[in-house]
């Protein structure tokens, strides 16, 4: 290990989310350290690791039975050396300071790669909206605002949704934001399209791992048309993932949730894709009700004795993680590898543990790592800020091609980096480095801030 990841975890001790991700860009990144010392004279690595600035506050609010609950609130302003601080606020009962740290950081060298002027934050809470009434989260949503009001703008911090924040919460969120500072300002992306919304933006972050699958294949001459593609989660990401795939001819088999995932051989449809969206988005149901729906779906139940996944255990070519973090470990990759999948291109951030990368880069498959992947998420987040500050609104088509351009421009400048590096082929190293120096370069015009 690294001399100064093991600092990196000894300050820092217990966020071990942080420390891998934190391990996995810089160890990725010696090739560039060692042919710019000026990084290492200005200290960029260890100024990087270091937010700008946490903030950490209480969130307390009345549910419906008149009992007053508590919880904690997070905004993570990690760097903001090309732009400012931009990312999502995640509400899930995982979430503490090393989720969102490591959230932040990788937020840094995703944005950077869009070729967006955008710094990298992250935020959130250990609420859960899973089970609350519409009123609770509201409630929920307003007393978080009252805080984080504080501390966002439209030219200082403009979060996002992420993990339970779609489109109701960001609404409650910006409702209030609204009332509290009297002004209607673009301080949150993903909004109503009636109210500063961008066309393709839900559908961005899948559409986007998947059009960088398509460039990576590109490069061998193959497309996605007639490819078995897994699928893990069953969100906004996971359903224009499948969305995304139909259209460029491949099939997606699988779909999951917390409590389990389903099967499909002959392959999700737009027919049974639609019934998700109104499962998941309208519904709140879980992802059983597929195999009920569908009695050829093979429904299998989340087994915590298992040290694998078994979604990861079937014939494929392609595979989109695009549920949460280290959801493949080793042996899932070793299943992957032995299922012939040789396309990875990761929806989700930081989907699978350092082992797992490694397997993958050592077989010379074709990685898309989260930062490069799933970068199209937070681009139309940038393309929205856009439209809000020009109070214009954007074609579909156009922010489409938009995105497109981007996800080609970042696929290009992972396989340039990791070229000029020595590395041809490793998208984990291109994508770090790309990102990497031109935030390191822009902290050093910037000086010592």
């Amino acid at each position: 290990m690294l001399p100064f990841v093991e600092r990196v975890i000894a300050r820092d001790p217990g966020e071990k989310e942080f420390h891998q991700a934190v391990r996995e860009v810089f160890e990725s990144i010696v090739p560039v350290l060692d042919r710019h010392p000026e990084y290492r004279q200005a200290r960029i690595i260890d100024r990087l690791v270091e937010p700008e600035r946490v903030i950490m506050f209480r969130v307390p609010w009345m549910d419906d039975a008149g009992e007053i609950q508590i919880n904690r609130g997070y905004r993570i302003q990690m760097n903001s050396a090309i732009g400012p601080y931009k990312g999502g606020l995640r509400f899930h009962s995982s979430v503490n300071l090393s989720i969102l740290k490591f959230l932040a950081f990788e937020q840094v060298f995703k944005n950077a790669l869009t070729t967006l002027p955008m710094g990298g934050g992250k935020g959130g809470s250990d609420f859960d909206p899973k089970g609350k009434s519409d009123n609770e989260v509201m409630r929920f949503c307003q007393s978080f605002m009252m805080e984080l009001c504080r501390h966002i703008g439209p030219n200082t911090d403009v979060p996002a949704g992420d993990i339970g924040v779609g489109a109701r919460e960001i609404g409650f969120l910006f409702g209030m934001y609204k009332r509290l500072r009297n002004e209607f300002a673009g301080i949150l992306t993903g909004k109503g399209l009636g109210w500063g919304g961008s066309l393709i933006r839900p559908e961005a972050t899948g559409y986007g791992a998947v059009y960088f699958a398509a460039e990576m294949l590109a490069t061998r001459n193959q497309t996605l048309a007639g490819k078995t593609c897994l699928v893990s989660g069953s969100g906004n990401v996971a359903q224009y993932t499948v969305e995304k795939l139909l259209d460029l001819g491949a099939k997606a088999v699988t779909l999951s949730d917390s409590n389990g995932y389903i099967y499909d051989e002959e392959g999700i449809d737009r027919e049974k894709l639609a019934f998700v969206m109104e499962l998941k988005n309208v519904r709140r149901g879980r992802i059983l009700e597929y195999a009920a729906k569908y009695p050829n779906a093979v429904y299998t139940p989340v087994d915590p004795t298992l040290d694998t996944n078994p979604l990861w255990n079937h014939k494929a070519e392609c595979a989109f993680p695009s549920a949460t973090q280290n959801e493949i470990n080793s042996k899932d990759a070793q299943n992957l590898l032995h299922n012939g999948v040789y396309v990875i291109s990761e929806g989700a951030n930081m989907p699978s543990t350092l082992d797992a990368i490694h397997l993958y880069i050592d077989n010379k498959i074709l990685y898309g790592p989260a930062k490069a992947a799933n970068a199209g998420g937070v681009a139309v987040s940038g393309l929205e800020m856009s439209q809000n500050s020009l109070r214009l609104s954007w074609s579909r088509e156009e922010v489409d091609g938009r995105l497109q351009n981007i996800m080609k421009s970042i696929h290009q400048a992972s396989v340039e980096a990791a070229e000029r590096y020595g590395d041809p082929g490793n998208y984990l190293m291109g994508a770090n480095a790309a990102g990497f120096v031109k935030v390191a370069n822009a902290m050093l015009d910037q000086g010592l801030v």
